[in-house]
């Protein structure tokens, strides 16, 4: 059983950064395909970035250049480098595991979710 832990939320003013961390346990993380998604109140959970296996990434392009996803597979650690950021960055934002590469930004990939970190952008 995979198990996914967030942290590195918080309260930033636009234009900061953050960099949200995924503790991974239960499997070697180097066998998963990781990504994050968001969930603003009222609004449709989205993809954020995934890294695959053998780490190529791909972004939303509302965080494209601002983001980035990184992966420490010695630790079993995801991280998600935000800047720049904005209030509509705004939302709960989910580490995801996957036991396969493919349609990293389709939510029905991913077989592992973590229960989520609240990023808040405001002044």
């Amino acid at each position: 059983q995979v198990q996914l832990v967030e942290s590195g939320g918080g309260l930033v003013e636009p234009g900061g950064s953050l960099r949200l961390s995924c503790a991974v346990s239960g499997r070697t993380l180097s066998s998963y395909q990781m990504g994050w998604f968001r969930q603003a109140p009222g609004k449709e959970r989205e993809f954020v970035a995934a890294i695959s296996w053998f780490a190529t990434t791909n972004y939303a392009d509302s965080v494209k250049g601002r983001f980035t996803i990184s992966r420490d597979n010695a630790k079993n650690t995801v991280y998600l480098q935000m800047n720049s950021l904005k209030s509509e960055d705004t939302a709960v934002y989910s580490c995801v595991a996957a036991r396969t590469n493919i349609t990293p930004t389709s939510t029905r990939t991913y077989d592992y979710w973590g229960q989520g970190t609240q990023v808040t952008v405001s002044s």
